[in-house]
Order: structure tokens, then sequence, then C-alpha cells
């Protein structure tokens, strides 16, 4: 697998826009230092549902402004991490690191309209089949954009 980070996103509670940033620390069992999720504060918290850490594909979110005309490319997507040259299906019960931090496969991320309320008609449309997945934090570290992603 040759791919790598091309974004790290970060909101800081549920709600907030995402914010890019060069490097994120992982936290093991918590997901990205300062992210809602891992503060507890996103909105799939309460629920019980959050992912750790979210994951999605350059390409899809391409395709995604290009067919539907949605804004997806800083941000909006509402992923903490977009990978290029990675194939998600790949990564399916398996443990991967990313630069240092070790993470592993959970489930394909939830679709909802929350994400839609958040930036703007079509949204959640556009996402569903290529919304991401969720990871957890097994060995926490720092992720760089540009650090690479291999299959453990």
């Amino acid at each position: 697998m040759a791919g790598s980070v091309e974004g790290i996103y970060i909101a800081p509670r549920g709600g907030a826009k995402a914010e890019r940033v060069a490097e994120a620390r992982a936290l093991e069992g918590r997901g990205l230092e300062g992210d809602r999720y891992s503060e507890g504060t996103g909105h799939w918290s309460r629920f019980g549902r959050a992912c750790e850490v979210t994951i999605v594909e350059a390409e899809d979110l391409e395709a995604m402004e290009r067919e539907a005309g949605v804004r997806a490319m800083d941000g909006e997507h509402r992923r903490n991490v977009v990978v290029r040259g990675v194939d998600l299906d790949d990564l399916r019960r398996k443990r991967f690191r990313i630069g240092e931090a070790v993470l592993e496969y959970q489930k394909p991320c939830s679709i909802c309209r929350h994400v839609e309320r958040l930036t703007e008609p079509g949204m959640t449309e556009a996402l569903k089949g290529r919304g991401g997945i969720c990871a957890r934090v097994v060995e926490g570290r720092t992720i760089w954009e540009g650090d690479p992603v291999t299959v453990l």
C-alpha cells in the first residue's frame, strides 16, 4: 500500500468547524488530542457511538465535489484524516500504521443528517458509500501530514 496522509482535521467540540492541522497526537483508546471525540463532546459521544479517529479517501472527496457539487476538501467532510492512495476497504480487520501511530479498523463511518446541518445541502447523500472508516488508536503517537499509511 503506497498511500499517505493528505490532511488532518480537528474540531474542538461538537458542531465546531473542523480545522486543518499539520500534526495531531493520537491518544491510545481516545482519538486525536483536542478533537471532539477524544474530549467526549462530539455529536455521537452522547449516544456512545463515537469513533476515535475517522479516515476518508481524498479520491472520494474529489469525486463528491465533481459529482455532487458539494465542498468537501477543506474539512467539510467532518473526518479527521484524509488519505491518498489508500483503499480503505483493504484495511478491514487489520491494524495499520499512520506515521508512528498504530490504528485498527473498527467499522465504516455512519452517515447522518447532522453533517448536512453543519455543512451544506447534499452532503449526506454525497457521503453515502464513501464516508470513510472509524479506527481505534492501538498505539498513540504523533501523526503528520505526509506520513505513510502501511498495513501491519
